[in-house]
């Protein structure tokens, strides 16, 4: 049933920063969080351009080669505004649960990915090991849109009977 599947990625969706004005002084954000044919989103917070979610949207993994998307909206009556994208790599994530680390001290920083032309870093983001949890701290920086930032957590989660990574 789970041979298809490799893992889990939990994503917490923290907070945007700065995000882009779509009504009139504000606007109503809410993320669309997608992998492959998966699509989930968070509430949408009233009229902020620094919304704070703090939510944990689950994914399901097949093939970590497969960016996660992000797609930030303004909620409207008819029609939601874009509020800009980003792409995610969760390979770092998954290069480092593979190291299967063992009674490595909380908060041990294991690997740092850095912004760069390929990925929507908009600074450093370590990968850590956490209650014995594999975790990476994001902030990406959206793209196709004047401005805006999204903090996110993403943690690895191994499931029993999968095939693993």
């Amino acid at each position: 049933m789970l041979d298809h599947l490799v893992g889990l990625v939990k994503v917490r969706v923290v907070r945007g920063v700065n995000l882009a004005i779509r009504d009139l002084r504000s606007s109503d954000p809410y993320v669309v969080v997608r992998i492959g044919k998966q699509k989930l989103k968070t509430r949408v917070i009233k009229k902020s351009t620094n919304p704070e979610w703090n939510e944990e949207l689950t994914l399901s993994i097949e093939n970590p080669a497969d960016p996660v998307r992000l797609e930030v909206f303004d909620k409207d009556t008819f029609v939601d505004d874009s509020m800009g994208n980003a792409e995610l790599d969760i390979r770092p994530l998954v290069d480092v649960v593979k190291m299967k680390l063992q009674d490595v001290p909380d908060k041990t920083i294991v690997k740092k990915v850095v912004p760069n032309r390929e990925n929507c870093l908009a600074e450093e983001s370590s990968i850590y090991v956490s209650e014995g949890k594999v975790k990476q701290d994001l902030v990406v920086r959206l793209k196709n849109v004047e401005c805006g930032e999204i903090e996110l957590q993403l943690q690895w989660v191994d499931l029993p009977g999968s095939k693993g990574v």
